[in-house]
C-alpha cells in the first residue's frame, strides 16, 4: 500500500509542475522547472568535487564506505540537473556503504547524443584505472537510467569488462515514445507526458534516429548484461519503458528483477520525505551489493 506522503507528493507535483513544464517557453525555463530543490544531506556524508578520467563530478561517501564504487547517472531529460541536484540519492547510497561518483556529463541540446554517453564511458574507463570492474556498480534514474543501459551496451559491444550489476529507476529507454503507458497514464502521471518527452528527445537526439539502441536501449540486444534491477511507478508514462525492457532482458537471459510501485511520482527517489524513496534506494543498494558478491562476469 502506498504511503499518504506518496499520494500528497503526486498531487503536489501534478499541480505545481506538470502543466508548467508543458508550457515552458524555452530551454532555460524547462531546465529551471525540472531542477529539484536542494535538500540537505546528513552531516556524516562527505561530498567533494572530483574528476575521474578527466570527467568532473561529485563524490559522496562516509567513513563506512567500503570497496564497492557506484557510478550514479542523474536524470533530467538529458538537458537538465546535475550531480548536486541528485544528492538525496547519492548521499543515501553513500550512507549504505558505497563510494559514489556522479559524473557531470554534458547536457543537450548544446551537446547532443552521443556526448553524454561518451562522457560516462570516459568516467568508467577512468575508474577502472584504480577499481576492478567487479567492484563497480551502476545506477541512474529516468534519462540517467537509459544512459546506464547504454553504457552497459557500449561496454558489452566493445568486449570490455562490465560492472558487477546495475539498478535503474524509471529508466527512459524508448526515445521514440511508443509505450502504451504514454497514453493510458497520460492523466495519472504526476510529472511527464508524451509531448514533453518528445521535446526532450528532440533536444538530446539532435537529428539522430530515436530507435538507435545507444539512445534508446529498449531496442538493444541485451544479452550478456550483468544482473539488473528496475523500479518504476505504476502510474508513470514511462512505466512501459521498464516493463518492455524487463521482458526483453529476461528473454535475452539476463538476471532481471522488476518492481512496480503504486502511487509514486516519477523519480520519487529524489524526495527523501517519501518512505518509498528510502525503500527503493535501500532495496537497490541491497541488490547491487548481493549481485556484486555473486557476479563473476567481466
Amino acid at each position: 500500500m502506498a504511503s499518504w506522503q506518496a499520494h500528497l507528493a503526486t498531487w503536489t507535483i501534478r499541480i505545481r509542475l506538470k502543466r508548467r513544464l508543458r508550457r515552458a517557453r524555452d530551454l532555460a525555463e524547462a531546465r529551471r522547472l525540472l531542477t529539484p530543490p536542494r535538500v540537505r544531506v546528513p552531516d556524516h556524508v562527505r561530498l567533494a568535487p572530483g574528476t575521474v578520467g578527466g570527467i568532473s563530478g561529485e563524490w559522496a561517501e562516509t567513513s563506512g564506505s567500503g570497496p564497492l564504487t557506484l557510478i550514479y547517472l542523474h536524470g533530467g531529460g538529458y538537458y537538465a540537473c546535475s550531480p548536486e541536484t541528485h544528492r538525496p540519492v547519492t548521499a543515501r547510497f553513500a550512507d549504505r556503504g558505497f563510494r559514489v561518483f556522479a559524473p557531470a556529463y554534458r547536457l543537450a541540446p548544446e551537446h547532443p547524443f552521443p556526448a553524454a554517453l561518451e562522457d560516462v564511458l570516459t568516467a568508467y574507463h577512468g575508474l577502472l584505472a584504480s577499481v576492478p570492474a567487479r567492484a563497480i556498480v551502476i545506477s541512474g534514474e529516468s534519462a540517467g537510467g537509459g544512459l546506464t543501459l547504454a553504457l552497459l551496451e557500449s561496454l558489452r559491444d566493445a568486449g570490455e569488462a562490465l560492472p558487477a550489476a546495475a539498478a535503474v529507476f524509471s529508466p527512459w529507454t524508448d526515445l521514440a515514445v511508443t509505450g502504451e503507458s504514454t497514453r493510458t497514464n497520460a492523466r495519472r502521471c504526476a510529472m511527464l507526458e508524451a509531448a514533453t518527452l518528445g521535446t526532450s528527445a528532440g533536444w538530446y537526439l539532435g537529428g539522430a534516429d530515436p530507435r538507435n539502441p545507444l539512445a534508446s536501449p529498449l531496442y538493444a540486444d541485451l544479452a550478456g548484461f550483468p544482473p539488473l534491477l528496475i523500479h518504476v511507478g505504476e502510474n508513470e508514462v514511462l512505466r512501459d519503458d521498464s516493463t518492455r525492457l524487463a521482458a526483453r532482458a529476461r528473454s535475452a537471459g539476463v538476471d532481471c528483477q522488476l518492481k512496480i510501485w503504486p502511487a509514486v511520482p516519477h523519480a520519487w527517489q529524489l524526495f527523501p520525505m517519501l518512505p518509498e524513496a528510502q525503500e527503493s534506494v535501500d532495496e537497490a543498494a541491497a541488490f547491487l551489493r548481493a549481485a556484486a558478491g555473486a557476479y563473476h562476469g567481466g
